[in-house]
């Protein structure tokens, strides 16, 4: 059975650490065949009970995107504080410091 492209990145928006962010360019790499926006629009389609980690997945800069709405997601942000993420003051987070090691993840496929 083929995944959908929708299912293929929550597979592995699912594998990120706790404690651990990615980006939408990052899940967009490992897929191979997606863009970031693409994963954007995947995360947004999350069925709310699914337990996916939709939460670890920040934009390039280390911040939370916007919403459709124009505003940011302040459960976003509360979910990964919770995590041990810290943001500075002008909302970004350490990405050095988060970024999930995808290295670990190609050892894990191999």
């Amino acid at each position: 059975m083929n995944k959908s492209i929708y299912e293929r990145i929550w597979v592995l928006v699912k594998m990120i650490p706790y404690g651990k962010v990615s980006t939408y360019g990052q899940i967009a790499a490992i897929d191979g065949s997606i863009t970031p926006r693409q994963a954007g629009y995947a995360l947004a389609a999350i069925p709310h009970e699914s337990g996916i980690p939709w939460h670890r997945v920040v934009n390039s800069q280390g911040r939370i995107s916007k919403r459709a709405d124009g505003l940011e997601s302040d459960e976003q942000r509360l979910l990964l504080e919770r995590e041990g993420i810290k943001f500075s003051t002008t909302g970004r987070l350490d990405l050095h410091k988060y970024i999930w090691d995808i290295d670990l993840l190609w050892d894990k496929m191999r």
